[in-house]
This record gives C-alpha cells, sequence and structure tokens, in this order.
C-alpha cells in the first residue's frame, strides 16, 4: 500500500482516501471498523484490509467504463461496508448518493432518476424497519446492482454483482483518482419533510471542513472510538463518525439493530459518543424510571455513594469510557443537557445544517451555557436577520443543489451568508440559542404568532418520549405528546404530574402561548410511521395532518389532560 500514500503540502487539501492510505501504511494491521453479525459475533477489519477491499471495489467501477463522475446510489443501514463502498465510489473518481433505508419509493424513485444513477449499492437491508420490499420495486431495469455483504437478495435484477465475485475477481486499484478538494464527493439529498428532495452538493473540502474547525476544541485522536447508528444517509453521521475516522484514525464500531443497541455501545464503549436529543432523552427517561429523580437527587449529594451511583448510571448506559458527549439535529431540554453533565459527563450541544456539513456552531468545554449551542466554530461566521433567522457563513457551505441553480441562489443573503431557516438569538458572548425554524411558527385564530420549539423544551417529564406543541386555527395552542415506554405505572398520578407541569409551564408563557390542554397519543411516533426524519426530528406536518382534526372536540371538552 505504501506506493499509494499521496503526500500533501496542505492537511485541508488531503482526502478521505488520502487519509485511509495513511492510516494504512503508518498502522495497517490495526482493527479500524468492527462489525456486528448474527448471535452475537462480530467481523473486524483492518485498515490494510479496508484499503484492499476498497482498492478492489474501486477496480469493478473502472471495468465498468462509466461516464468519469457518475453518480452511484449508496443504499443500506450503517455497515463497514457501507464505509468500503463510499470510499471505493471516491477512489474510482465517482460520487456518492446516500439513501435512506427507511426512505419511502416515490422519493427513492424521484433521487434516482433526478442524480441519473448509474449503479445502485445494496447494503444491509431487508429487516421489518427499513423499506426494502417497497424500494426494490423502483429501480430502474437498466441500472446495474451490486449486493455488498449482509444485503438481501439481489438476484431477481437484471444486472447484478455480489461482492464474493468481486472480491474474489478484481484485484485492488493501483492508481487512484486524485481530484481537486472543490470536486463534487457527494450528493445528500434532504429528508424531504416538504415537496420534493433537495440534493445537498459536498466537496471533499466541505467535508473535512468539520474536523478541521473542531480538532482543536475537541482533541480527537487515534485512540478515540466512536459507534456508528445513526444513518450514514444523514450528513451528521458521515461528518461526526465516517469523516473524523478516517482524519483522526479511530476505531469505529457499528449498531446491528435497535434490539442489540445496548450489548453493541457497551463493545465499543465509545471514548466520543454523538447522539440526536431522542436517544439522549430515552436514556434519561430510562434511568428515571429505575431510579426516580427525586432518588437521585439525594444520592448525588451523598459524599462516597454519590460518584458511585453516577458511574453506574454510566457504565449501564456503556458511556463511562465517554470523555465526551455531543448532541444535536434539534434542541435539547436545558435539565436533560444539566443531568448529563451531573454525572460527570463532559456534554455539548452542535448546531448545524446539511448545507454546511454541519460545520456552525458547537460549545466549547468549561463555557457552557444552558440552553445555547455555542458559539461559531473557527472559521464560522454567523448575524441574525432583522426577521430572526440565523445566517451563516461556514469552510463547511455546500457547492449548491444539485440541478437547482435557483434554489440555491435564493439560499443566501446578498453578503453571501446562508439562510438556515432556523431562528435564533445571540448573547453577547457570542452564544447561540436556538427559537425554532422560521417556517413552523403558526397562528391561532386569535392571529397570534406562536413558536413551538420554546415551549416544548420546557414540557420536560421522564414520562413524556417525544412532545409537539401545534394548535394553527385553535383559539389557543396545546401540546400531543407521547409516553415513554413503560411509563404507565400509575395513571391517576401521572395526569396530575402533567396537569402540575402544564399549570407551572404556562405560568412562563405569554397569554396568546399558554397550551389548552395536553393530549397523550396512544401510538408511537416512529421513522417508519412517518412522523420522525431518519435523524428523529417531528415532520410537523404528518402529526398535524394525524391528530389536528380532533381538536374541537378536544377542547370542548374542558379536560387538561386527555388520554386518547
Amino acid at each position: 500500500m505504501t506506493s499509494l500514500v499521496r503526500h500533501s503540502a496542505l492537511e485541508q487539501a488531503m482526502s478521505p482516501v488520502d487519509y485511509l492510505l495513511h492510516w494504512t501504511a503508518s498502522k495497517g494491521d490495526s482493527i479500524y471498523l468492527t462489525q456486528p453479525l448474527a448471535y452475537g459475533q462480530v467481523q473486524t477489519f483492518t485498515w490494510s484490509e479496508v484499503a484492499d477491499q476498497a482498492l478492489r471495489l474501486a477496480n469493478f467501477l473502472y471495468s465498468l467504463n462509466l461516464p468519469a463522475q457518475s453518480n452511484i446510489i449508496l443504499l443500506g443501514k450503517n455497515s463497514a461496508h457501507w464505509l468500503i463502498a463510499d470510499l471505493a465510489i471516491w477512489m474510482a473518481g465517482h460520487v456518492s448518493v446516500p439513501l435512506y433505508a427507511t426512505l419511502n419509493p416515490d422519493s427513492a424513485s424521484y433521487i434516482i432518476e433526478h442524480c441519473q444513477a448509474k449503479l445502485i449499492f445494496v447494503g444491509k437491508m431487508g429487516g421489518a424497519d427499513d423499506s426494502w420490499q417497497q424500494l426494490k420495486t423502483v429501480f430502474p431495469a437498466e441500472l446495474p446492482v451490486v449486493a455488498l455483504p449482509l444485503a438481501p437478495a439481489t438476484d431477481d435484477f437484471a444486472y447484478h454483482q455480489s461482492w464474493e465475485n468481486i472480491m474474489r475477481d478484481f484485484w485492488p486499484l493501483t492508481v487512484v483518482d486524485k481530484r481537486d478538494a472543490e470536486a463534487l464527493a457527494t450528493i445528500v439529498y434532504t429528508s424531504g419533510t416538504t415537496g420534493k428532495p433537495k440534493g445537498v452538493m459536498h466537496c471533499y473540502r466541505s467535508l473535512i471542513a468539520p474536523c478541521q474547525s473542531t480538532k482543536q476544541l475537541w482533541h480527537p485522536g487515534e485512540a478515540d472510538r466512536m459507534l456508528s447508528y445513526l444513518p450514514l444517509a444523514h450528513i451528521a453521521e458521515r461528518v461526526a463518525v465516517e469523516i473524523p475516522s478516517l482524519v483522526f484514525g479511530f476505531q469505529v464500531f457499528f449498531n446491528d439493530s435497535l434490539e442489540t443497541f445496548s450489548q453493541d455501545l457497551r463493545r465499543a464503549r465509545p471514548t466520543r459518543f454523538f447522539s440526536v436529543p431522542r436517544l439522549w432523552t430515552k436514556f434519561y427517561q430510562a434511568v428515571s424510571i429505575k431510579l426516580s429523580p427525586r432518588k437521585q437527587k439525594l444520592l448525588f449529594t451523598l459524599p462516597l455513594i454519590g460518584p458511585r451511583v453516577k458511574q453506574k448510571i454510566l457504565r449501564q448506559l456503556g458511556l463511562d469510557c465517554t470523555r465526551l458527549g455531543l448532541t444535536g439535529a434539534a434542541p435539547l431540554p436545558a435539565n436533560i443537557v444539566a443531568w448529563y453533565r451531573s454525572l460527570g459527563l463532559e456534554f455539548l450541544e452542535v448546531f448545524g445544517m446539511t448545507e454546511n456539513a454541519a460545520t456552525s456552531h458547537g460549545t466549547q468545554p468549561g463555557q457552557v451555557r444552558p440552553g445555547y449551542v455555542g458559539v461559531p466554530l473557527p472559521g464560522v461566521e454567523c448575524k441574525i436577520d432583522a426577521t430572526g433567522e440565523i445566517l451563516v457563513k461556514s469552510p463547511g457551505q455546500m457547492l449548491g443543489y444539485y440541478k437547482n441553480a435557483e434554489a440555491t441562489l435564493e439560499s443566501y443573503d446578498a453578503e453571501g451568508y446562508f439562510r438556515t431557516g432556523d431562528r435564533g438569538e445571540l448573547d453577547e458572548q457570542g452564544n447561540l440559542r436556538i427559537t425554532g425554524r422560521v417556517k413552523e411558527l403558526f397562528k391561532t385564530s386569535k392571529g397570534k404568532y406562536v413558536a413551538p420549539v420554546p415551549i416544548e423544551n420546557k414540557l420536560a417529564h421522564p414520562a413524556l418520549e417525544v412532545v409537539c406543541v401545534t394548535g394553527p386555527g385553535q383559539p389557543q395552542p396545546f401540546a400531543l405528546a407521547v409516553l415513554a415506554p413503560g411509563a404507565i405505572s400509575n395513571r391517576n398520578e401521572l395526569e396530575h404530574q402533567f396537569s402540575e407541569l402544564l399549570t407551572q409551564v404556562n405560568s412562563t408563557l405569554e397569554d396568546h402561548e399558554q397550551l389548552d390542554y395536553l393530549v397523550i397519543a396512544p401510538d408511537a411516533w416512529t421513522i417508519e410511521s412517518g412522523m420522525l426524519t431518519p435523524t428523529m426530528k417531528l415532520r410537523r406536518d404528518k402529526i398535524e395532518a394525524r391528530y389536528l382534526a380532533n381538536a374541537d372536540h378536544w377542547r370542548s371538552s374542558g379536560h387538561k389532560i386527555i388520554w386518547q
């Protein structure tokens, strides 16, 4: 492998492939990836093995004589071979286009046609929690399909190839593609909560930018470990796990399934753990159900017992080795952030967009302000416009939206700042507080506008897994909520607690913001049901379409807590 290493005068000019080859040359026999298999077994890959397999796969791609910089679909759940395929696409000079495993067929069909895909890699799929049975029906007949390990059968497709045959029949590529740092590397399609998905174009420079902006703040290194479980089709997992692992040379573990998550997390014992607020909240609720917040508060104050209890909680969560916990993608209630920090976890919030490779704001160790997502990362500029929208200039900025110059132009102001679509406020130190989405504001029948996110953050209770504040066209807003698993032990007691919570929250709100009632929804809100995005953010339009028709009936009932 040594002959393939390409040295660069400037570190920021190196691509992910450059970093892979660097680590292969310097520590090729060290384990890089750990993939869980059936029955508790695991498969490990050294840096040399990852490079060898990626180079063989790249050579196969060259043999197809595809047009230069072809768009290649990468479909599947997170796995070692997903990452290897991503690297192979770049080695062969092409562009990776990841698709969510839970994507609906209409969106998949649109993306495949829109990007004019030349090939589809199918990875780990075929379970009850993905859309494989529907997605495979929209693959164009003429499109070649390559099955990665752990993929479902693809023999029904006219043009298909297996991983085993490629690894057997192709030698490793001897000369990998060398492209400019500004060359298109990947197209990340937005989840499409409204309208058609937009393809966000990122180059090698913008993919590497988050690492360059945060390395002096959070000091990642070769000794780190991370667990990959959030969709790699989303920019957050790419720039939080995949790209940093290549840049800094640390080990990555993969999650097999929801059922094995705890086991996979304890196996990895990550030193860095990135998650979305929904999961951080689930962790907090699971602990609080077993050990009530009142008992926690008492035990934490005891000189000898307190530290042991805190360490035991972290150990049971699989986070006892975690020196840095990161949360992003949506706001997390300040009391939950404070809870993790009380356990001794360095818990930091970050803020970013798909369009700037999540390179925007971050909390710095020792400078945490609850309710704020920190200051601009190095190289980032931020301002708030007259409407309250957050505007950002970032080294991770996209090249633009694929085949959509008009939308690209509309997303910037006259000074070249990107319009994030988020509303926010800056304090005197430049810390940013997110106050909601520009388009999430809704108007009551009294003509008053309500921002739902700040109110949702106040409705924090261990028994509430997720909350949505809504009420367009109603006299007053109201809240919909889903109970945390195992929360119902005493319904009367919960109703009393929820009623007190509603009263307490309303006392902090303006008259037009005060919640009329709280509805406990009967069904879980999931990605599969369409109520959550792949990164577990609320799909407000879907939730409102399902429940809003009941609002007049709920209001006329006169109840403050309504069980559906």
